[in-house]
């Protein structure tokens, strides 16, 4: 929308004065002019309460005091470090399977199962 030139203000003065009078139009201007002052101060604090001011400034590094340090806090819970397990070594593709004996406890439960069907002895 374009703004009001000259002639347009001169005409809505014409058109507030006839309305309102010579005695009501100074009043009016200065409770016109208050409320757009108040308007302005209104939309300043909304615009400083938005501003977030943000330190992006890299903190100084601090190292962590040494464990053996009289003040270091020490561990609730001892830390313990599981051993690794060994494994046998996978039998190469083309080795035929060794058979499963059901009394070693070395070999898998699945090995166990497969061969516990070629055994002679049968569940009754």
């Amino acid at each position: 929308m374009p703004t009001p030139g000259p002639l347009e203000l001169v005409i809505i003065l014409v058109i507030a004065l006839l309305i309102l009078g010579p005695g009501k139009l100074p009043d009016v201007g200065a409770a016109l002019g208050k409320s757009i002052r108040e308007f302005r101060k209104a939309s300043s604090d909304v615009q400083e309460a938005v501003k977030v001011d943000v330190d992006t400034s890299p903190l100084p590094a601090t190292p962590p005091p040494p464990m053996n340090a009289p003040g270091a806090a020490t561990p609730a819970v001892p830390i313990t470090v599981p051993e690794p397990v060994a494994q046998a070594p996978a039998p190469a593709a083309d080795a035929a399977p060794a058979p499963a004996d059901p009394a070693d406890p070395t070999q898998t439960a699945s090995a166990r199962s497969t061969n516990a069907a070629d055994s002679p002895i049968t569940a009754g």
